[in-house]
């Protein structure tokens, strides 16, 4: 995997959670600017799904592929199942909630790094 554009999608998702719970400090509900800074974490993590995906056809592999697809899929759900909670009950804990879910992206990709680099120490 690509340490840097990794480093680039964990911070991205860290100040977009901040941002939520900055936003659900403020008792504010999900709002399209706070949607859109998601809309671009989630296009972040296709683009780590490709390069994963290209890395795989190019003949490297990490030290458990079942591992490693399941945690790059995971992470691309993780943004769109938190959003689709937050909006069914738009009040200011769903916009805690997409907090947690940005949380979570750095903790995945970190996993995914560390599988990735299993495969290749």
């Amino acid at each position: 995997m690509i340490t840097g554009f990794g480093v680039a999608v964990a911070v991205a998702a860290a100040l977009v959670a901040v941002w939520a719970f900055v936003a659900a400090a403020r008792g504010r509900e999900p709002g399209r600017p706070l949607l859109a800074a998601l809309a671009v974490v989630e296009a972040l993590l296709v683009a780590q799904l490709v390069v994963g995906i290209v890395l795989l056809i190019a003949g490297d592999r990490p030290h458990s592929m079942v591992t490693y697809l399941a945690y790059l899929v995971g992470a691309l759900v993780i943004l769109p199942v938190g959003t689709a909670w937050a909006l069914a009950e738009r009040s200011r804990s769903s916009t805690v909630i997409l907090g947690v879910a940005c949380l979570a992206i750095p903790v995945m990709v970190e996993r995914i790094h560390q599988i990735w680099g299993a495969g290749h120490g």
